[in-house]
């Protein structure tokens, strides 16, 4: 009798495997890969916010590859170059971005720190003054990098001695803030 118990619990439970073929809601149907229901953009924030900005870029050309080029991944794709020190395919990206919607606060903003990089003060002034504007001065992250840029921009006296006192913090959203350190 256990050994007639045992060959029938054998059979019933490998009829329970999964074929693979079932949807994700569980009905018959294409069975689907892991990559195809993550989205690339979250997949790449995520990285982002791990420091991972190689792997991050990865996944944003990838969202680029299944989605077509949205001001999303174009400009996560500028601010993951942006981090990586690759400063002409970030402004690149970022302006590609910008030209998808000329009022897209974090490109603009992420433009302007390019700019603060390639030490072009009046253009990341410029930049920072539209994101201001944009956002209606509600993000202290722009204001701040207004500041510095305009402060740069002013200072008559400013060597490439003291210009490496800065550095890029990412916020939420793709965006960065130029900080002072001392």
């Amino acid at each position: 009798m256990t050994r007639l118990f045992c060959l029938a619990l054998l059979i019933a439970v490998s009829g329970c495997q999964s074929s693979g073929d079932f949807s994700p809601d569980g009905l018959p149907g294409r069975a689907v890969s892991a990559a195809e229901d993550v989205d690339g953009l979250l997949v790449g924030h995520r990285l982002m916010d791990a420091g991972e900005y190689e792997l991050a870029l990865r996944a944003y050309y990838r969202s680029i590859a299944e989605q077509g080029p949205t001001i999303d991944a174009l400009s996560a794709i500028g601010s993951a170059n942006l981090r990586l020190g690759r400063l002409g395919q970030a402004e690149q990206m970022l302006r590609r971005a910008i030209e998808f919607d000329p009022e897209f606060v974090p490109a603009i903003n992420n433009l302007g720190v390019v700019m603060v990089e390639n030490r072009d003060w009046g253009q990341a002034a410029h930049l920072f003054r539209t994101a201001f504007a944009l956002d209606s001065g509600r993000s202290e992250e722009i204001r701040e990098n207004l500041r510095l840029a305009l402060a740069n921009l002013e200072d008559s006296g400013y060597t490439d001695e003291n210009n490496d006192n800065f550095a890029l913090v990412r916020r939420g959203d793709g965006r960065f803030l130029l900080l002072a350190s001392h």
